[in-house]
C-alpha cells in the first residue's frame, strides 16, 4: 500500500524543490537565503545546484509547476509572499495534480494498481469522492459476507436459489450501483459457500428488488434474500419488522411496487411464491451490517 503522499515527497518534492532553488539563485539570493526561504539545509541547496538530486521529467515539463515556481520565487524574492502562502499555492497545484489522469495521479496508480482499475473520475483526498464511497460499501457487505460464512445455522436459510448480500451506494440508480456476491451464495453439505469477493453490477435479482424498494419510498441501501416459512416470517414480524407478503407470479418489480404502496415502512417484503416459482422473503436495511443482524432471530 503506497500512499499519494509518498509519490509527491519521492516524485514531485525533489523536482519541485531543485527548481525552486534553481529560481532563487537566479533572482540573486545566496544559498543560506534560499535555503531559509525554502525551509532546508544549505547542503541541501548545494545538492540541488549540483545536480545531485534526481529530477521528473514529466514535471520539470508541466507548465502549471513551471508557473508556480515563477510566482512562488518571485514573490519570495521580493517579500511579496510569505512562506505560508508560498505552501499554500504549492498545495493547490498538488491537490490538481491529484486529480484523476493527472501527473501525481498517473504516478501513484503506477504504484497502486488497484486505483487503475477503478472507473471514473476522483481525488485521492476527495472525502466525498465516488472511489470513497464505493470502497465503503464494498468493505460493508465483506463484513455482512465474514459474519453470514460464520454464522452456524445461516445455511439453513438459504433457498434452493441461493442467496445474496447486497448494498448501494447512496444515489444508486442501476445494478452497476449495487454491489453483491458474483454469483449467489449457496448451502454446501451445511456450509454458506461465497463464490468470490463482493463486486458491483454483479446481482441482477436481489439488486433489483432493493432498486425497485428504493424507487417506491424504501430507505434501504442493502437486502439479504432467506427461504421463506411462515414461522420465519412470523418471527421477523416479532422481533419488530413491518413485514408484507405479496404473491410470486407476475412481474416482480410491480408486485413490490403495490406491496410497499400498500405498506410504504415495510422491512421484509415476503413473496409467497406461485407456479413454479420459489418463495423468498428479502430482508431491507441501512445497511448489510443491520440486514445481516435483522436474521439474527431465524438462527435461535
Amino acid at each position: 500500500m503506497k500512499f499519494v503522499e509518498e509519490v509527491v515527497v519521492e516524485e514531485f518534492l525533489p523536482t519541485f524543490r531543485s527548481m525552486l532553488a534553481e529560481d532563487l539563485r537566479e533572482r540573486g539570493l545566496t544559498q543560506s537565503e534560499v535555503a531559509e526561504a525554502l525551509g532546508i539545509s544549505q547542503s541541501a541547496v548545494s545538492k540541488y545546484a549540483h545536480g545531485e538530486i534526481a529530477r521528473r521529467e514529466v514535471f520539470l515539463e508541466d507548465d502549471r509547476v513551471r508557473s508556480l515556481v515563477d510566482r512562488i520565487g518571485e514573490g519570495l524574492a521580493t517579500g511579496d509572499m510569505s512562506r505560508l502562502q508560498a505552501l499554500v499555492e504549492a498545495e493547490v497545484v498538488i491537490r490538481r495534480l491529484e486529480t484523476r489522469g493527472d501527473l501525481v495521479a498517473t504516478l501513484h496508480e503506477g504504484a497502486m494498481p488497484e486505483l487503475a482499475e477503478y472507473d471514473g473520475e476522483f481525488r485521492i483526498h476527495d472525502p466525498e469522492s465516488d472511489l470513497r464511497t464505493t470502497e465503503r460499501v464494498l468493505s460493508s457487505v465483506r463484513r455482512g459476507l465474514r459474519t453470514l460464512e460464520n454464522t452456524s445455522g445461516f445455511a439453513g436459510l438459504i433457498p434452493n436459489v441461493g442467496s445474496n448480500l447486497v448494498e448501494c451506494v447512496p444515489e444508486a440508480v442501476t445494478i452497476d450501483d449495487v454491489a453483491g456476491v458474483p454469483g449467489r451464495i449457496f448451502d454446501v453439505k451445511g456450509r454458506a459457500t461465497i463464490p468470490g469477493e463482493p463486486e458491483f453490477g454483479v446481482s441482477e435479482h436481489v439488486a433489483t428488488v432493493l432498486l425497485t424498494a428504493r424507487e417506491h419510498g424504501s430507505g434501504a441501501n442493502a437486502a439479504l434474500n432467506v427461504r421463506y416459512d411462515p414461522s420465519l416470517v412470523a418471527l421477523l414480524s416479532e422481533s419488530g419488522h413491518t413485514v408484507v407478503e405479496f404473491e410470486g407470479e407476475g412481474d416482480l418489480e410491480e408486485a413490490i411496487a403495490a406491496a410497499l404502496d400498500s405498506e410504504p415502512e415495510a422491512t421484509v417484503l415476503a413473496q409467497t411464491g406461485g407456479f413454479g416459482i420459489e418463495p423468498v422473503i428479502y430482508v431491507l436495511g441501512a445497511d448489510a451490517a443491520e440486514v445481516v443482524e435483522a436474521i439474527e432471530p431465524l438462527l435461535r
